[in-house]
């Protein structure tokens, strides 16, 4: 494995930080010495974070519980924080990995700096940083329409992290979402819940789903013997809205327990929202700043 690298992007704005699985775009807005400041610290905490999780993935792999473990590396606290509110149902701290790592780099970035804006995105998980006044717009995926809707999140908001699951992502899941986007208070916290509500996205048994052993294509997921999909066939849109309805149930329960601010659950064409997150075609101003979850 090639060690932590770093390089900017055509665009010169836009920072490339790549180590092993881990791949992240980070941006910051603001005066020039301090966003100059807040990579140099990116860039420093990079250097480690791969190493401190091979240290603990044994521990990392295994089921959650409500008893929150100890864990000695703090992106690794992170993934247990963000599960173990969630541990009714099964889950691992892998599931909150991407989101983890991005809070961990935009801490870093923000360590003692004073920054308008920032974002740290971990392959479409992302952790945002909005200063007083601030508002980001977010391009999101798996609506059946490629990027065409659009998320504004204001510093009022109290959304600090976006995350996206399904079936089609680069992560197994256990349902048949396309995706399931969520703004949370952190990256670890979106990227949990929206591996579980994914997961509820389903028709079990169903004929068109076809279902594999996650142990046969990675033998060491932490999904085990699990079954996850691998490809949804023809379903009828009373089928697309009953599983829809099963993962907004989850959605909804997440949210009026406090821990998402709100989703959007996308299946074959069909949609259901959660909490306000309004979708939108963007303006002529919007396009000119937009984040990619």
């Amino acid at each position: 494995m090639n060690g932590p690298q770093a390089h900017w992007l055509e665009d010169g704005r836009r920072l490339h930080l790549n180590h092993g699985p881990i791949d992240l775009i980070i941006e910051a807005f603001g005066d020039a010495g301090e966003c100059r400041a807040a990579y140099e610290q990116a860039v420093a905490r990079f250097q480690t974070i791969l190493p401190e999780l091979v240290g603990e993935l044994p521990e990392l792999s295994r089921p959650a519980s409500l008893r929150p473990r100890a864990f000695a590396g703090p992106t690794a606290r992170r993934m247990e924080a963000a599960v173990v509110p969630l541990a009714k149902q099964f889950i691992t701290p892998m599931a909150a990995i991407a989101g983890s790592v991005a809070d961990e780099i935009l801490a870093a970035m923000l360590a003692g700096r004073r920054l308008d804006r920032a974002y740290v995105n971990n392959g479409g998980d992302s952790a945002i940083h909005l200063g007083s006044g601030r508002s980001m717009t977010l391009a999101i995926a798996g609506t059946g329409h490629g990027l065409a809707d659009r998320i504004t999140i204001r510093a009022g908001d109290g959304i600090h992290g976006v995350a996206t699951s399904g079936w089609r992502g680069r992560s197994f899941s256990l349902g048949i979402a396309d995706a399931v986007t969520v703004l949370a208070r952190t990256g670890a916290e979106a990227d949990a819940a929206a591996t579980l509500i994914a997961n509820a996205i389903d028709l079990p048994g169903h004929p068109a789903i076809e279902r594999v052993p996650a142990r046969d294509l990675a033998p060491d997921s932490d999904l085990g013997d699990r079954l996850v999909v691998q490809s949804v066939g023809a379903l009828s849109p009373g089928e697309i809205a009953a599983a829809l309805d099963s993962g907004f149930a989850v959605a909804e329960d997440f949210r009026r327990h406090g821990l998402i601010a709100a989703s959007a659950l996308f299946l074959a064409g069909q949609a259901r929202i959660a909490g306000p997150m309004a979708l939108a075609a963007p303006n002529e101003k919007s396009r000119k700043e937009i984040a990619h979850a």
